[in-house]
């Protein structure tokens, strides 16, 4: 399997073993990996875990159990991190939204959730409801960065955070809500140039506000290696510049201040491959196209951003292959979309990539896929949601059946 060996996930008798057993096409999560990256971060005082990256119950119940924990983003997500054990009457959850619906708004104020504010209309609907509510403020600091401008979060193009800091400070005096900390996420791919702004408009934002506060957040935004040369982020150094920002604020603010660190993509991402077989084989003038049973609704990233995942082979029933022997191919899926192709750039041009000669019936093997994948999938074209398995100390647990047909037409199935 080609490169399996270098991004060190699960070797291809797993894969195939998996394969026998649960028909591809589906999702592998390694259990190793997710344990791996979140121990990087103990130096924060709280990792808590973006959901929206892989909110599958029985990976929240990992993060629980490694002492991290969540930020919700909808209603769903508070029932699925309470499904996996974690408490209201706590801060293991937090709701983060520029909105609050009626029935979210009756959850968080009957398990007194605290809300991570991004709207100044939220401050209002909060405040008539719940007075002395717990609150964090995600301000936008005035800029953004992103790998994508679809996932940049902060500056004059964002919807997300609040930019009047001073009528926000003036409308949670009115209402007697609690602001316990301050919350920045620019956007994913961070660097440190555009890091040590947000640090900087962090303490900026501290000194404006001027009270007492428990907590801040660095937000998210942590960087993996999806190409097998990118370079690691250095976490110590991130911690180091964060932590000195932190000391800072304690110091000026004269109180303590516990370190927050939001990672959505970094503690999951490497974790997953998406598993695919070959279809077809087609050769369309002078390009050669392989076409796999996944499409976009599976994995929307390369289409939604030009994301870059790392694609192998697997030879069924693991025949050898001739890696010096390869072929220029355009990897695509089944759906009746011209756009339903995983190889092609932000830009939505498509380029071919170098593969070992392969047969209809081979698996292509998509990496790094932790992470935006099976949470951002859909039954487009009327495909039901494919399993997850999770690889466990050399055991194999499916940890989301393969739905199906009946099940996705059930919710349809009114009398009109």
């Amino acid at each position: 399997m080609k490169n399996i060996k270098k991004k060190k996930i699960i070797n291809s008798k797993n894969i195939l073993t998996i394969i026998e057993k649960y028909k591809s096409p589906l999702w592998i999560y390694n259990f190793k990996t997710i344990k791996k990256q979140i121990l990087k971060l103990k130096k924060f005082d709280t990792i808590r875990f973006a959901q929206k990256a892989c909110s599958n119950i029985n990976i929240l119940k990992i993060m629980k159990k490694y002492g991290v924990k969540v930020d919700a983003v909808s209603l769903g997500e508070i029932e699925r991190a309470l499904r996996a054990g974690f408490k209201g009457n706590s801060d293991d959850i937090i709701y983060t939204s520029d909105i609050i619906e009626k029935n979210t708004l009756k959850k968080v104020i009957s398990l007194k959730i605290p809300i991570n504010i991004g709207s100044i209309d939220m401050i209002k609907t909060i405040g008539k409801k719940s007075k002395n509510h717990l609150i964090w403020l995600r301000i936008n600091p005035g800029f953004g960065y992103g790998h994508s401008k679809k996932t940049n979060t902060g500056g004059k193009n964002s919807k997300h955070g609040i930019w009047n800091v001073k009528l926000a400070l003036k409308l949670i005096k009115k209402y007697n809500l609690n602001l316990i900390g301050l919350h920045m996420h620019i956007g994913s791919g961070v660097d440190y140039i555009n890091l040590k702004k947000v640090c900087k408009a962090m303490i900026k934002s501290a000194i404006l506000i001027n009270k007492k506060i428990s907590f801040i957040s660095a937000g998210g935004g942590l960087t993996i290696p999806y190409k097998i040369h990118d370079k690691k982020i250095n976490i110590k150094n991130y911690y180091k510049i964060w932590n000195k920002s932190r000391k800072k604020i304690s110091k000026f603010l004269k109180c303590p201040i516990k370190l927050e660190i939001e990672p959505g993509r970094f503690l999951v991402a490497q974790s997953g491959l998406l598993v695919s077989k070959i279809e077809s084989i087609k050769k369309v003038k002078n390009r050669i196209f392989v076409l796999v049973n996944v499409g976009f609704n599976e994995l929307i990233r390369p289409v939604l951003y030009g994301s870059y995942h790392y694609i192998s082979i697997l030879p069924k029933n693991n025949r050898k292959i001739n890696k010096k022997k390869l072929i220029k191919a355009i990897i695509g899926g089944p759906l009746c979309e011209s756009g339903d192709i995983f190889t092609q750039k932000e830009n939505q041009k498509i380029y071919s990539i170098k593969i070992p000669k392969v047969k209809k019936g081979d698996y292509i093997i998509f990496h790094d896929t932790g992470a935006y994948g099976s949470s951002m999938s859909s039954n487009y074209n009327s495909r039901p949601l494919i399993p997850e398995i999770l690889f466990k100390k050399k055991k194999i647990l499916q940890i989301r059946r393969r739905q199906t047909i009946k099940e996705m037409l059930s919710l349809e199935d009114l009398i009109l």
